[in-house]
């Protein structure tokens, strides 16, 4: 899933545009988008290389979704061509890689569409890369509202 991490974007950029879909291709794509944002849209360091990490199985969820979205396209009157070239792409990138036969712990689990996948937040406390990472977006965010509430206390000298 590393892999198709970062071709995410073009992924669901070409199946958001996709004109003859159908339901089931539609909840898979809407369940990569939802599981996705669970996943604090895939900005925790580490939460798709790193077996280790909290977000790991959350990532590998909406990469999966993507992934199927993907081959689902090549089905498609519309989509296929360009569905066909991207999965040559990574297909390529893969095999540059040795990544071909290389799965991680959840590349057996199924999901389906009506269970989302939610990253196990009490293993944030476990994982460094994920500690550091809140408490660097937790420090950011105190730093703002105080000089928010700063500038607001800070009262104009109006001259009479």
């Amino acid at each position: 899933m590393a892999v198709i991490a970062p071709y995410y974007g073009r992924i669901v950029a070409l199946a958001s545009s996709a004109s003859d879909t159908d339901e089931a291709f539609r909840r898979v794509l809407n369940f990569a988008q939802i599981q996705r944002a669970y996943c604090l849209w895939g900005v925790m360091p580490g939460s798709v290389a790193d077996e280790d990490s909290p977000f790991n199985e959350c990532s590998h969820a909406y990469l999966a979704a993507a992934k199927m979205a993907l081959l689902q396209m090549r089905t498609m009157k519309d989509e296929k061509a360009a569905a066909s070239d991207l999965i040559s792409e990574i297909d390529g990138v893969l095999v540059r890689n040795n990544l071909s036969l290389v799965l991680c712990r959840f590349s057996g689990e199924g999901f389906n569409t009506a269970d989302l996948v939610r990253p196990q937040l009490a293993g944030i406390f476990l994982h460094g890369k994920s500690l550091a990472a809140t408490m660097l977006a937790l420090m950011t965010a105190v730093t703002a509202l105080w000089w928010t509430a700063r500038l607001l206390r800070i009262k104009p000298v109006v001259a009479d």
